[in-house]
């Protein structure tokens, strides 16, 4: 495997947060497969289909179920997803999908190996958008497709109103957070779009999605999840274990209005981005 240049990603991914989504697997699915047919919607029967940052890889192997006769390879820097990407795929009796541990934005696919690539909120992460999606592109095929979903503002949806008793318990970010290489880094439209085409994409479409996803059991169990989730436990390693408690008592107070039947259920909201490699 060639050198991860994508360093602080590479050490996020392989240490708590990496560790934190493979540990809660079946969680993080809950909190983001609405999006599953969206993106899905790109694949077709015989495709050979790309799933870029697929964590433990729900995506990669509905996707192979979806092309039939195809394959699926998921890519992802992170060792502890992989881990259980490869353990699903084999109880699930995925045979053809494949995983491999690499850095989208450099790894030498083979060119015009993939008919589709897809993302479920994995490309917002690069430290080289333009690098890393042209090199998305030479893997795909002439007139291949890119399907992804990334974030929008979350104030748009109700993990904004959710997270924001933080502000008053936590200290700052000192960042919004659409920075390159960060979570909302592709949040508004008019640079996704951008991006893409330089990176030599054309027919590029952004279409606004919200789809509810299941946090937790109840307002304290989603209030425990939160805390623990990478974005809020960094800010709360700093603080005394007073002060985690007045956090999760502040989230569990926030998250309750969204307590129901199916556990607490908060929309996200994302942009579909879709785009085409020429010819």
């Amino acid at each position: 495997m060639r050198t991860i240049p994508n360093d602080s990603q590479e050490r996020a991914w392989n240490g708590y947060e990496g560790r934190h989504w493979a540990d809660h697997q079946r969680r993080y699915d809950a909190i983001n497969s609405g999006f599953n047919e969206a993106l899905l919607g790109a694949v077709r029967p015989g495709d050979r289909v790309l799933d870029v940052g697929c964590g433990t890889g729900q995506l990669t192997r509905l996707a192979a179920r979806r092309c039939g006769a195809g394959t699926a390879l998921g890519v992802d820097l992170s060792a502890p997803m992989l881990e259980r990407a490869r353990a699903s795929a084999a109880a699930e009796a995925v045979g053809n999908v494949d995983f491999v541990r690499a850095d989208a934005q450099v790894h030498p696919f083979p060119p015009a190996a993939f008919d589709v690539a897809l993302s479920r909120f994995g490309v917002m992460f690069f430290a080289d958008p333009v690098t890393a999606f042209a090199n998305l592109g030479r893997a795909l095929r002439p007139g291949g497709r890119l399907a992804f979903v990334c974030l929008d503002d979350i104030r748009r949806g109700d993990l904004g109103a959710a997270l924001a008793p933080l502000a008053a318990h936590l200290p700052p970010t000192g960042s919004d957070g659409t920075a390159v290489g960060e979570p909302l880094s592709l949040a508004d439209p008019a640079v996704a779009r951008a991006v893409l085409t330089d990176a030599g994409f054309v027919d590029v479409e952004c279409a606004p999605r919200q789809e509810p996803g299941t946090w937790g059991r109840d307002a304290a169990d989603a209030a425990a999840f939160l805390a623990g989730w990478g974005p809020v436990r960094h800010r709360l390693a700093p603080l005394d274990p007073a002060a985690g408690e007045r956090v999760r008592a502040a989230l569990a107070e926030a998250v309750r209005p969204y307590e129901g039947p199916d556990g607490v259920r908060l929309r996200t909201a994302a942009w579909l981005v879709t785009a085409r490699r020429p010819g």
